[in-house]
């Protein structure tokens, strides 16, 4: 069955400056700035398979991870509404039009799998529940994919998905993800699949509820589902825009980072070697200011290692700032620990940082920054 909803694009917006051919030659990627430093694969090795002196292991009784309770999606007053699934999974729903009895809704790096690698074999194994069932989500307009890492784009997931939608369901994605999607083996058909560059955008149109614009904005990290496929496809931030000049806007980060450190001393911005990453002022810019952003504040260490493609509670404070956002919402924690993270990093430390940070940085808690249970949602 094909979508019975619309894409059409949207006329090109690009940032004074920006080079169409800086990020890829059509079909490597690569972040193109200055705050991006790549490590070498004796230091990934290296930081892999060494485990410090001062790990902490996720708590068995749970003290001090996030809260997990079950979304209740009829209960749910109008506006734009954000409801955390876990790690970077969100269900987006627009503000409802007037006759209309919902909104679009958006699913967002979509990922229910109790652990996420090839095969579902290897990989980080889920150490915090779903909230619900996938057969629980009401009716699903569109999945927007950020990148194809497994813990980002998990093709279990999917197939459930689109099974449940019986194929009435459209996929947004970066360069090169259409032919991941398409050749999964989950029915995805390439009908459904819409591919973008950054800073290319389209209107997904839904009859009887309405329109929203997508945006395929840039995000610094990377991309690869085998050793042999690094960097073959591109990876992306989402801005999602409703209709008109009062309506609602949400910057989804997907999987950032922002500026390169070269030691675990220099974690934050403040005090880096490299300059921050532009992406975001860029997109604050154009497409700002949001009313809600949702941005990575976890599984953050080591970060010589990964400081250049995931960022600290610090660095997604300065990425709030940077678009501009009126309320921001700490995702890309407490769910799954990555191969690197899962050795460095304690489990409640992003809630600690990033609540620690917010007060450095004088904004106002649960106005302009804060958190959100799993199943819980945020509504602007």
């Amino acid at each position: 069955m094909a979508p019975t909803s619309s894409v059409n694009p949207l006329p090109q917006r690009w940032p004074d400056g920006f080079n169409p051919t800086a990020h890829h030659n059509g079909s490597t990627f690569k972040n193109p700035w200055p705050s991006y430093v790549g490590s070498s694969l004796p230091t990934l090795l290296k930081a892999r398979w060494t485990k410090p002196k001062n790990f902490v292991p996720v708590p068995a009784d749970r003290l001090g991870l996030v809260e997990v309770r079950k979304p209740d999606f009829a209960a749910q007053p109008d506006g734009l509404k954000s409801t955390w699934i876990g790690h970077a999974s969100f269900l987006i729903e627009t503000s409802r039009r007037k006759g209309s009895e919902r909104g679009i809704r958006i699913l967002v790096d979509p990922v229910w799998s109790a652990r996420v690698g090839p095969f579902g074999m290897v990989g980080p194994v889920r150490f915090t529940p779903p909230p619900c069932t996938i057969d629980e989500l009401p009716t699903i307009d569109a999945v927007a994919i950020s990148h194809d890492h497994y813990d980002h784009l998990d093709s279990d997931t999917l197939k459930k998905l689109n099974e449940k939608q019986n194929g009435d369901l459209r996929f947004f994605c970066a360069l090169g993800v259409k032919s991941i999607l398409t050749g999964l083996g989950v029915g995805i058909k390439a009908e459904q699949v819409t591919e973008m560059d950054w800073w290319d955008g389209a209107t997904l149109e839904c009859a009887d509820v309405g329109s929203v614009e997508l945006i395929c904005t840039p995000a610094q990290h990377g991309s690869g589902r085998t050793p042999w496929s690094f960097y073959s496809t591109l990876w992306c931030s989402w801005t999602i825009k409703e209709p008109g000049a009062d309506g609602k806007r949400l910057f989804f980060a997907g999987d950032t980072g922002y500026c390169h450190v070269t030691s675990d001393d220099e974690f934050t911005h403040h005090n880096a070697p490299h300059p921050p990453c532009p992406a975001f002022k860029e997109i604050g810019q154009l497409y700002g200011p949001f009313d809600l952003a949702l941005v990575p504040a976890g599984c953050f260490k080591p970060r010589s290692i990964l400081s250049g493609v995931h960022s600290s509670p610090e660095d997604s404070l300065a990425i709030h700032r940077d678009v501009r956002s009126k309320k921001s919402i700490a995702m890309h924690y407490g769910t799954f620990r990555g191969a690197f993270s899962a050795q460095y990093e304690p489990v409640t430390e992003p809630v600690e940082r990033w609540k620690k940070g917010a007060e450095a940085e004088g904004l106002e808690w649960n106005k302009e920054v804060g958190l959100c249970d799993i199943g819980g949602t945020v509504i602007v």
